[in-house]
């Protein structure tokens, strides 16, 4: 049995992925908000047929980090409740990092990952690079167009800082050559 945490605000639909790779012993958790609470029919018909027990939870707004601290909380509170023989914590968000840590030299068998199938950051980030190194003609402008890809949370925050770091040209020649590796963004 494991039981997995969602951060929806970070991950969205594609924290999702492999849920239909479950087992009816699994216990997912979707932390949402105001500021993410959408799914597209497809993402809800394969919540639905997933044989986890799934449970939404919607986080109180209004604090900057107020989801993480409630999944952060809940967590200690479901690892101190269950029997569960591992944990994982579903984000991109790197500040995770200390809750795993805390947990694991209290000997909890946790993990921090970008989705249900267990991706790390660390291996989801070099497969984007990869990916981005394989489009663009400047093969060293790669890791900053990474940066950017993964600090805007919109096609089009990408696009601007591309356009005011390499100008209207150049930052559109780039954002043309990357937009099919965006496709999980808004």
């Amino acid at each position: 049995m494991a039981i997995y945490l969602i951060d929806y605000e970070n991950v969205n639909m594609d924290g999702l992925n492999g849920i239909q790779d479950l087992s009816e012993t699994d216990q997912v958790y979707i932390f949402y908000s105001d500021n993410a609470n959408k799914l597209t029919f497809g993402i809800h018909q394969q919540i639905v047929e997933s044989p986890a027990w799934i449970r939404y939870v919607n986080a109180e707004t209004g604090a900057k980090n107020a989801l993480d601290f409630q999944l952060a909380t809940y967590l200690g509170y479901l690892v101190s409740q269950s029997s569960a023989e591992r944990f994982c914590l579903v984000s991109k968000d790197s500040g995770f990092q200390a809750v795993v840590k805390f947990w694991q030299k209290k000997k909890v068998d946790i993990q921090l990952a970008s989705d249900l199938t267990g991706t790390d950051s660390a291996e989801e980030k070099e497969k984007l690079l990869v990916g981005i190194r394989a489009v663009l003609p400047d093969k060293e402008e790669a890791p900053a167009v990474l940066e950017f890809i993964r600090k805007y949370k919109t096609k089009q925050g990408i696009n601007n800082a591309l356009v005011k770091k390499y100008g209207s040209k150049g930052g559109g020649e780039i954002y043309k050559s990357i937009k099919p590796l965006l496709a999980a963004k808004k």
